[in-house]
């Protein structure tokens, strides 16, 4: 399946190869820097409300749009033709897909109308992405009027890693998603697992273990109402989004030949923007990881940014480091 821009005749060169992505100063201030005091604690799950406001503009809008758009989606067709395992919907998710992706073209359709436009009149859908030079009639709930599934359709065309959370047995599932920048770990290896076994349990981490099930609690009690999002943050060498286990045989070289001279420019903060939204008839909720990345030279033109990433790392529990990669 092919969406404009064509995937799979030359791989794309920014997130990977000569990793050539950079950040305009319009895209360094709109970074959702991740620090907002200058020490790091395990202070819980650290949610907030999803109120599209926030101090840069990567808290405006839902589901995120930005200048590396076009780069992100042709990665993202990238990967999916390398490594097929990164989108999969289980059966029983059938409703929910649909409803999600309903979910999401209302909400760029709103939030960039200068980009997306989406109409539905009862199941008869036009959907309408002008960067990409897609348009669309489909039938809602009929898989046939569309390339493939509903679901990858969308996020095809969407930034971010996106999961599909069933909520039974007094716990959530992940039963679908689509991941092709997952920072050290395996989507289809969790696929199918509930919340506590893709979490897992690490070894003399009780405060960790705590606030998983915390987050659980928490996430269980979302509502439609109220979408959540919070921001969570590692260093990563080099400006790599597909940092899956699948793909470890590349990434684990990244480090080879950075020097004390090129630390400014090879090693980046990359700043994982979380929301969850409920979509109220199948009860799914829909699971944003959304990764942007920052250089520390670009840190550094944002004095407060810079002083504040110093005084965190210095006085940071070791115990800590082994979140980076």
């Amino acid at each position: 399946m092919s969406i404009a821009p064509r995937s799979g005749e030359v791989p794309p060169n920014v997130f990977r190869g000569d990793m050539t992505f950079r950040n305009s100063d319009a895209g360094i201030l709109r970074f959702p820097f991740p620090l907002d005091t200058d020490r790091f604690e395990m202070k819980g799950v650290g949610v907030e409300p999803q109120d599209r406001n926030g101090p840069t503009a990567a808290y405006r809008s839902l589901f995120d749009i930005d200048e590396h758009y076009l780069d992100e989606v042709a990665e993202r067709a990238f990967v999916l033709d390398q490594d097929r395992s990164r989108y999969h919907v289980l059966p029983h998710m059938e409703e929910a897909q649909w409803e999600a992706t309903d979910y999401i073209m209302r909400a760029l359709a709103r939030d960039f109308p200068a980009h997306f436009s989406y109409r539905r009149e009862d199941r008869n859908c036009r959907w309408e992405n002008r960067l990409l030079g897609e348009r669309r009639d489909f039938t809602f709930g009929r898989a046939e009027t569309l390339p493939c599934e509903a679901f990858e359709y969308i996020t095809r065309q969407t930034q971010g890693d996106f999961v599909l959370m069933d909520q039974r047995q007094s716990t959530l599932w992940l039963d679908g998603g689509m991941v092709t920048a997952p920072y050290g770990w395996s989507f289809d290896f969790i696929l199918g697992m509930n919340w506590h076994d893709w979490h897992g349990t690490l070894v003399g981490a009780v405060a960790e273990s705590r606030v998983i099930d915390q987050a659980l609690r928490m996430t269980m009690m979302l509502s439609a109402e109220a979408p959540q999002r919070r921001v969570t943050w590692v260093h990563a060498v080099r400006p790599r989004l597909d940092k899956s286990l699948e793909n470890k045989i590349v990434w684990q070289h990244d480090v080879d030949g950075v020097t004390a001279e090129t630390v400014p420019d090879d090693i980046f903060v990359r700043s994982e923007f979380q929301q969850l939204y409920r979509v109220p008839r199948s009860n799914a909720i829909i699971f944003v990881l959304r990764n942007y990345l920052l250089s520390l030279r670009d840190v550094a033109r944002v004095p407060k940014w810079a002083a504040r990433l110093h005084r965190v790392l210095r006085d940071l529990d070791p115990g800590l480091a082994r979140f980076s990669n």
